[in-house]
């Protein structure tokens, strides 16, 4: 039997690192091929085993494979890191490249399950989660589409990785939110647009799938903790890929309130300043106008010179610029990506693009208002995330009825050279409805029965959007 144990210091998470980087450039299938399943002990089942851990149903096989195949210990459930004597936890976790050639996670990384019940009673520090969470060796293996055999999957980039001081602090600040939400008996209304770079993600077998929460009657999903899915590409391309450029952070150095409270605070700084005062101010010529000037203008408030900010792009913070009007209504409804007919057919409500964008997404309105000598003015600032009850009620019945739309064949109809459907309207849900997002009549998807159709986009209905700004911005 060969000794495995002089290989790594389970001891040492350098030591750990240093031997597991010589996985990079490997297939799963190699690491199978090089390693003799008769000699490694802690594999329980030698039969059928790389047609098993193929299987991309099966749960945890690519992490479980590295474990009992390269570092040579039994997989476990247990609640303690991997390499417990080192601290160190292994996540293996998929990237893919855009066609672009950028390099972006795959999904978001499952730390721990949330026990709602014993979660209530921890502190950050002492939490499960962050025993997983504060030391991982990153194991990042590139998905490729075209290939049907996960074990041909190949291993890019292997890392150490501590969360750094400053997302520390958000971190913790999302696990807090969370777990006030279930003691405030809310574990069925948790939503990854809730927090910024640690989320509540669903895992559950099936959609049906509930467990019981302390101080509610009402059954909650099974969650997990987990880094977000924009964190783990942030992380990707900025701690694990050598000698990438990194995008300028809002906060430098420390800051007394939590990162949302900071923005606000910098946002409300130029309160009542018109839009003129502000192009002055950061030298932007508001003859020439750029595009997206107001969300623009946002960026520089908070001290960004270019339209990035890096706790936004991890935290999946979206900006939007919201203008009410003189008689404090609000003329633009809020677009979101064009969805094509093809692909929606064959979604669940559940696991929807669209709802997946509003649950997973926390937006940043920034508001101004038009005086009465008609001058822009900013009124501040909010974070918001859409509601729980307002998308699983309204947004939900819109998406549905979409859906049979399309599956149900399209009525269009011409009248006075104008296209019209029989989508849903903004006046049948308080909510959301469904509007051309198409550049012009020839900018089309292919809808199921072979005809094309100008693009189509979900929208936040204008009166809805008013109804979730804070009063103040309304008011003169």
């Amino acid at each position: 039997m060969e000794n495995y144990s002089n290989k790594y210091d389970e001891t040492d998470p350098i030591s750990i690192e240093t031997y597991a980087k010589n996985l990079i450039g490997k297939t799963f299938a190699d690491i199978c091929r090089q390693d003799d399943i008769t000699k490694a002990m802690v594999v329980r089942e030698t039969a059928d085993y790389e047609v098993k851990h193929e299987n991309k149903k099966r749960k945890g096989g690519l992490g479980e494979l590295i474990e009992e195949r390269f570092f040579h210990y039994q997989a476990n459930n247990d609640a303690r890191p991997d390499f417990d004597k080192a601290g160190v936890e292994l996540k293996v976790t998929p990237y893919k490249q855009n066609k672009n050639g950028t390099l972006v996670a795959k999904e978001r990384l499952i730390l721990t399950m949330i026990d709602y019940f014993s979660v209530v009673n921890e502190t950050f520090e002492d939490s499960h989660m962050w025993q997983k969470a504060r030391l991982i060796l990153l194991v990042y293996y590139l998905y490729q589409q075209e290939i049907k055999n996960r074990l041909d999957y190949r291993i890019g980039y292997v890392k150490l990785f501590a969360p750094p001081e400053q997302d520390i602090k958000i971190i913790k600040h999302d696990f807090e939110i969370i777990v006030e939400k279930i003691r405030n008996g809310k574990a069925h209304e948790l939503s990854e647009g809730d927090t910024l770079y640690l989320g509540a993600a669903p895992k559950a077998a099936t959609s049906k799938d509930r467990r019981k929460q302390p101080f509610s009657e009402e059954l909650a999903k099974p969650r997990a903790f987990a880094f977000k899915n924009s964190y783990m590409t942030y992380v990707l391309n900025n701690y694990i890929i050598p000698g990438k450029n990194t995008y300028e952070p809002i906060i430098r150095g420390n800051a007394e309130e939590s990162f949302e409270d900071y923005v606000v605070h910098k946002i409300d700084m130029y309160c009542n300043q018109t839009v003129t005062e502000l192009c002055s101010t950061f030298h932007i010529e508001y003859q020439k106008k750029p595009k997206n000037l107001e969300a623009m203008l946002a960026y520089r408030m908070l001290g960004i010179k270019g339209n990035h900010a890096e706790e936004f792009e991890k935290a999946n913070v979206v900006v939007k610029t919201i203008r009410i009007a003189k008689n404090k209504k609000i003329r633009q409804n809020m677009s979101f990506p064009t969805f094509k007919f093809k692909e929606l057919v064959d979604e669940e409500w559940e696991n929807s693009t669209f709802g997946n964008y509003l649950r997973e997404t926390r937006f940043l309105f920034v508001v101004y208002k038009f005086d009465q000598q008609d001058e822009l003015k900013l009124k501040g600032c909010q974070f918001w995330n859409i509601p729980y009850d307002d998308l699983e009620s309204n947004v939900k019945v819109v998406w549905e009825k979409t859906q049979k739309v399309i599956r149900e064949g399209l009525q269009i109809e011409k009248k006075n050279g104008k296209n019209y459907n029989n989508f849903p309207k903004a006046s049948e849900n308080p909510v959301c409805h469904v509007r051309p997002h198409a550049q012009n009549a020839k900018d089309t998807y292919e809808l199921p029965d072979g005809r094309q159709y100008p693009k189509q986009c979900f929208w936040l209905n204008n009166s809805y959007i008013l109804s979730q700004l804070d009063k103040s911005f309304i008011e003169d």
